[in-house]
């Protein structure tokens, strides 16, 4: 929760310099566009993020493929440094994705905005009207709801497959003697298709909630709604990833002989705090990425749709 505070800091005055530097004191809709600059700046480093992204993933698997061949312990040791090193820097990248995020959901807050006026409407975010504080608080809600729901996916899906390993050990001869090989294409079909299943609702009440905020609530109370998720889905997108990482790198901490090493109760609460933290730092983290510009568009695409069958004007 602490590592929070600093990329805060960092994004606030990278906005309020982004939209200074561009001229925003003196033309509100330059410095808008200044941040959207900076946010395109960001993600132009692309190329780096997704070589951040990417190199915890190849070490891990690297540590199986040497465990399932039989090599020496030197190299596991070695794949597990490689890991936890990975580990860091995709919490980096993964921060200056959701960073870049914020200061994209700003331009996008403005563009909807912008949307509404040019439909005839009129929009205020006028911190005393109720519309407005209700949707900051459903915006608020909503980067916990998804994540809740993501993560409950992954739990679910790792059950199906612990049965499904189970049934194996049951079913196929001389399997847990290493004698038969077992069936790795069905692990592989329940987790492909557990992962497009399971998303369904996610992305469903992503582009609901929304237009459902609006056509209740009002144009207003989107605006809120917007602003909401960003700030609350930023902090917690961060914690995510870098807590997530944290765990796994403790319980790799731990099984090189700290604290008692495996077999521990150290190294057994470490192992419960990297089942929470994978789904954390792998699954629900980068969501809200995809989450806070998801919504943002749908509002700003169905701005018009909003506007005349509201029921509030």
């Amino acid at each position: 929760m602490l590592s929070t505070t600093l990329p805060v800091i960092v994004i606030s005055v990278a906005m309020i310099a982004s939209f200074s530097l561009s001229g925003g004191f003196q033309d509100f809709n330059l410095g808008l566009y200044g941040i959207a600059i900076a946010a395109v700046g960001m993600l132009s480093t692309l190329g780096i993020t997704l070589a951040t992204d990417a190199y915890g993933p190849v070490a891990d698997n690297a540590g199986g493929n040497a465990q399932m061949a039989g090599l020496e312990p030197k190299v596991r040791e070695r794949t597990d440094a490689l890991d936890s090193l990975g580990n860091t820097t995709a919490a980096t990248g993964k921060g200056f994705a959701i960073g870049s995020a914020a200061l994209t959901a700003l331009a996008l807050i403005a563009a909807y905005k912008e949307r509404v006026i040019l439909e005839g409407g009129s929009i205020t975010f006028d911190l005393m009207d109720p519309m407005v504080i209700a949707g900051i608080f459903l915006g608020t809600c909503m980067p916990y709801l998804f994540s809740s729901l993501t993560m409950s996916a992954v739990g679910r899906a790792g059950s199906q497959i612990v049965l499904e390993v189970r049934r194996q050990f049951h079913d196929i001869a001389g399997l847990m003697e290493g004698k038969a090989k077992p069936d790795y294409a069905r692990c592989v079909d329940i987790v492909t298709a557990s992962a497009l299943k399971e998303m369904r609702f996610p992305a469903m009440l992503a582009m609901i909630m929304p237009v459902a905020v609006g056509l209740l609530l009002g144009v207003n109370s989107v605006g809120g709604f917007l602003i909401g998720a960003t700030t609350s889905g930023f902090v917690m997108a961060v914690m995510m990833a870098n807590s997530g990482g944290s765990w796994d790198n403790a319980k790799k901490f731990i099984e090189e002989g700290r604290h008692g090493g495996k077999g521990s109760p150290a190294h057994k609460a470490a192992v419960v705090g990297d089942t929470v933290g994978d789904p954390f730092k792998d699954t629900a983290g980068p969501s809200i990425n995809i989450l806070i510009k998801l919504m943002s568009m749908v509002s700003i695409v169905f701005a018009a749709f909003v506007l005349q069958n509201s029921l509030i004007h």
